[in-house]
């Protein structure tokens, strides 16, 4: 799991990346991103109520989470990322999504090759 510093929480976040950030769509997911001026990258995970019941958007959500998780060193750092699922999303597994992840993070000019920081035992 993600630690809560390294996750969108708040509303007013989420919006900001909606209004102001570039969108990058996939198959399974549509990623958002935008500069936060931090210095860490932040993720956030949004899945509509039009994809299975609770427990199918959970899972998602926990599994996007993971992903992010294990392959934080290789994302460049200063940026709030949101996924947002697409109908089909329900329906994959981990290692397609996690295809997805890296597809999506290369489109977008997000992926670092020298893998820094991220990947440390907590």
């Amino acid at each position: 799991m993600l630690k809560k510093s390294l996750r969108i929480r708040k509303n007013a976040d989420f919006r900001r990346v909606y209004r102001a950030g570039k969108a990058v769509p996939g198959k399974f997911l549509v990623l958002i991103f935008k500069e936060n001026g931090v210095g860490i990258t932040r993720f956030g995970f949004s899945i509509s109520k039009k994809i299975g019941k609770a427990v199918v958007r959970n899972r998602v959500k926990r599994v996007l989470s993971e992903i992010c998780r294990l392959h934080l060193g290789e994302v460049k750092e200063g940026y709030d990322i949101v996924f947002i699922g697409r109908s089909s999303v329900g329906k994959v597994g981990f290692k397609d999504l996690e295809k997805e992840f890296f597809k999506l993070i290369k489109k977008a000019g997000l992926y670092r090759e020298n893998k820094g920081n991220g990947n440390e035992k907590e």
